[in-house]
């Protein structure tokens, strides 16, 4: 893709010239029968936009201009549009440019130091944080969330041009949206300044953030296509450890939750991250039922430590994705098959560390059944065999999962290829930058 004038606008003046090839690919629409995100009205996001509805965005404040122009509203904003991005956005930025840190957002009632002083569970105890130097930790959480998350409105089109265009630090969120595409873009490190410390989450406690890299709430007919998601340079393993736990600073790559549906995320490099992706947020019925309808195809998931994915509710049908994990830390599982779900599972590959067991692929979230086709395991560069991860899990678990999730996917575009074909087709194709 390119553009033969990069032109940043942050009013609604005239659309940049683009080449007709990159317009081309901007104006495409999520084929039919490809995935959930085809069903309904389908996915068209903005290929519709007027000339004047078509901008580039260079910076946090072109891309809120290009999004509508008032961040508070723009998920409201649903005339058709197209934005490109291209270079580099940082959303942790002022509003004339200038580079924000932790300090910036924080509350003067606020420091880390003082926070981990007052609530050392050797003193505070295992009950939750509060009174004054808590409030003023989600006072100074709060400043972070108004800086870097992005609303997005209906019948839009997000596209990178070339080979680089990154957001860093944004939380993207398609809120109560529809007809929404976000292709060709990478977008990393969506870091919370403030995580917040919960003692009674698990046997220890843990640190929670914040902010996700992408969210969607309660959206429908999206399509998520060759981007990358990935912490950079920010890693979790790198951060430090307090109270006995790791002071977690990114909650999930890519959540679906709160009744989401009709959704096709392909050809996606998901790398070096925890909480990966995340399918119905609560174990409550609710909005959820009847919906978190997802497809996820020919997406690379490599050395993630957990949920790819984790479902609740949803049918989700999970094809010809290669799965790359070669780290044992901090690994606990890829498929959740949690409450009421019905995920089904064919021709995807594993290639792993042979320090970590089949039957450690597949976690039982208090869901009763998945299906498994086709799938191939490999270790190393040794011959790939033909696995059950599901029989593996059942093999040293009990109760077992079922073997039938309920249902049989229909919308599978051109077609599910050979898993053998998986890790060259999807390694050479997936990601941002491959369009």
């Amino acid at each position: 893709m390119a553009v033969t004038t990069a032109v940043p606008l942050t009013t609604a003046a005239a659309a940049p010239t683009v080449t007709a090839g990159a317009l081309a690919l901007a104006r495409q629409t999520l084929p039919a029968g490809d995935g959930w995100g085809s069903a309904g009205t389908g996915t068209t996001g903005g290929s519709a936009a007027a000339q004047a509805d078509i901008r580039v965005a260079t910076d946090r404040a072109s891309l809120i201009a290009a999004l509508g122009g008032d961040n508070a509203t723009n998920r409201l904003n649903a005339t058709p549009k197209i934005v490109f991005v291209t270079g580099h956005i940082d959303a942790n930025v002022d509003d004339a440019g200038n580079a924000l840190a932790c300090d910036d957002y924080a509350d003067p009632g606020y420091s880390l130091d003082a926070y981990l002083a007052a609530y050392d569970p050797a003193t505070w105890g295992r009950v939750a944080p509060s009174g004054p130097l808590e409030e003023a930790r989600v006072r100074s959480a709060a400043n972070q969330t108004a800086r870097i998350r992005i609303f997005v409105g209906s019948n839009t089109t997000i596209i990178g041009l070339g080979r680089s265009a990154t957001i860093t630090g944004a939380n993207i969120m398609f809120d109560r949206v529809s007809n929404v595409i976000l292709r060709n873009v990478a977008l990393e490190d969506a870091y919370d300044c403030f995580p917040a410390w919960t003692p009674t989450d698990g046997d220890a406690g843990n640190w929670n953030s914040l902010h996700d890299t992408l969210t969607l709430t309660a959206a429908t007919n999206v399509w998520v296509d060759h981007n990358t998601f990935t912490d950079g340079d920010n890693q979790d393993s790198a951060q430090p450890v307090y109270f006995g736990r790791p002071y977690q600073v990114h909650d999930g790559l890519f959540d679906i939750i709160r009744g989401s549906d009709y959704v096709t995320a392909s050809w996606n490099n998901l790398f070096e991250h925890d909480k990966t992706m995340l399918i119905g947020s609560t174990n409550t019925p609710g909005v959820d039922v009847g919906k978190l309808r997802v497809t996820l195809h020919h997406n690379r998931f490599a050395n993630v430590g957990q949920r790819a994915p984790r479902v609740r509710f949803g049918q989700v049908d999970l094809y010809n994705n290669f799965f790359y994990q070669t780290d044992e830390e901090p690994f606990s599982y890829s498929w959740g098959v949690g409450v009421q779900s019905a995920l089904y599972a064919e021709n995807n590959f594993l290639l792993r560390s042979a320090d970590l067991g089949l039957d450690e692929f597949v976690y039982d979230w208090g869901g009763t059944a998945m299906t498994e086709i086709g799938t191939l395991a490999r270790v190393g560069s040794g011959k790939p065999v033909p696995v059950s991860l599901l029989a593996e899990y059942n093999a040293t678990h009990d109760p077992d999962l079922g073997t039938d999730a309920g249902w049989v996917p229909v919308l599978r575009g051109a077609g599910v290829d050979p898993t053998a074909a998986v890790p060259a087709k999807v390694g050479a194709q997936a990601g941002a930058g491959k369009l």
